[in-house]
C-alpha cells in the first residue's frame, strides 16, 4: 500500500466537485423557499372580486398581494423622444460617453464610462384587467419612482461614434485617452404592457383602489409578466441549482468510485504477485 500514489488532481477533483455540490443544493434550497413564499401571496385582478376581498379585510386593505394588470395612464401618456407613436408611463434616458485610455503595465487599451447623466420621468397610471375597453375598478399605483424591479423596456439604444480630428490626435497622445461615443438608452414603461405588482392594496371609497409600498418593509415592486409567469421563473432557477447539485454530486461520487476502485485493484495485483 505504501506504493500506491495519491494523485493531487484526483483530490482536488472530488473535493470541488462535493463543494459544488453543497454550494448549488444550499443555493437552490433558499430558491425554493422563496419560491414557496411566493405562492403563499395572494393575487388578484383589478375587478369586482378584488373590491369584495378589500371590503371584507380590516381597514379594507391587504398588507401584501399581487395585483396583476394591464398599464394604462391616468393622464397624458409619456412620448418616446426616439420612437415615433410609442408611449409610456415611466420614462429612464440615459447618456454616457465611453472612453478608452492606454494602460502602461498591461500595454493595452481599457475601457471606461464617464459623465453617466440619467433622466426619470412619469405620470401617473393605473392597473387594469385584460381586455376590459371601459374598466370600473382601476388599480392605482403610488410613487411610481420608488417601484423597484427589471420592468423597463429598452425602446431605443444607439452608440454615436466620435470623429476624431487632428486636435483630437494630439490631445490623446498627450492624455493617453481617446473617446470612443456618446451611448443613448430610451427604456419605457409601455402604455398596454402586462405587469404584477407586489405592495400593499388599499381600498379607498367604493371603487378607489391604491397599490402602494408596504409599511412592514417587504419589497414593492413590479414585474414584467404575469404572477403565474413570475412564479415559474423562479421555479426554472431552482430546477438550475438543484440540478447543478445533482450533476457535481454525481461526478464527484463517480471520482471517488474511480480512486477506490483503482486503489483496490493495484492492491489485488500486488498481493498476486506477492
Amino acid at each position: 500500500m505504501s506504493d500506491f500514489s495519491l494523485n493531487p488532481l484526483v483530490l482536488i477533483g472530488i473535493g470541488s466537485s462535493f463543494a459544488f455540490s453543497g454550494l448549488f443544493y444550499h443555493l437552490y434550497q433558499n430558491k425554493k423557499q422563496e419560491v414557496d413564499e411566493l405562492k403563499k401571496i395572494p393575487s388578484f385582478r383589478p375587478d369586482q372580486h378584488l373590491v369584495k376581498v378589500l371590503k371584507a379585510s380590516r381597514h379594507n386593505r391587504l398588507h401584501y398581494a399581487a395585483v396583476e394588470g394591464v398599464v394604462e395612464a391616468d393622464a397624458e401618456p409619456l412620448a418616446s423622444r426616439f420612437v415615433p407613436r410609442c408611449f409610456g408611463v415611466i420614462q429612464k434616458i440615459t447618456m454616457q460617453e465611453h472612453w478608452k485610455y492606454w494602460n502602461s503595465v498591461s500595454k493595452s487599451w481599457g475601457s471606461k464610462t464617464v459623465n453617466k447623466k440619467e433622466t426619470n420621468n412619469f405620470v401617473p397610471f393605473s392597473l387594469v384587467s385584460h381586455g376590459s375597453y371601459n374598466p370600473d375598478v382601476f388599480v392605482k399605483v403610488q410613487n411610481p419612482l420608488e417601484v423597484s424591479g427589471f420592468f423597463l423596456e429598452t425602446v431605443y439604444k444607439k452608440m454615436k461614434r466620435a470623429e476624431e480630428g487632428l486636435v483630437e490626435m494630439v490631445v490623446e497622445g498627450l492624455s493617453g485617452e481617446k473617446p470612443v461615443g456618446l451611448e443613448e438608452v430610451e427604456e419605457l414603461l409601455r402604455v398596454g404592457s402586462t405587469v404584477t405588482g407586489f405592495g400593499e392594496v388599499v381600498l379607498e371609497g367604493d371603487q378607489v383602489i391604491r397599490l402602494q409600498p408596504p409599511k412592514d418593509g417587504r419589497k414593492y415592486f413590479l414585474t414584467p409578466t404575469d404572477h403565474r409567469g413570475f412564479i415559474s421563473q423562479h421555479e426554472g432557477v431552482a430546477s438550475l441549482w438543484k440540478t447543478l447539485s445533482a450533476i457535481t454530486g454525481i461526478t464527484g461520487a463517480a471520482i471517488l468510485t474511480g480512486f477506490v476502485y483503482s486503489f483496490f485493484e493495484k492492491n489485488d495485483d500486488r498481493s498476486k504477485k506477492a
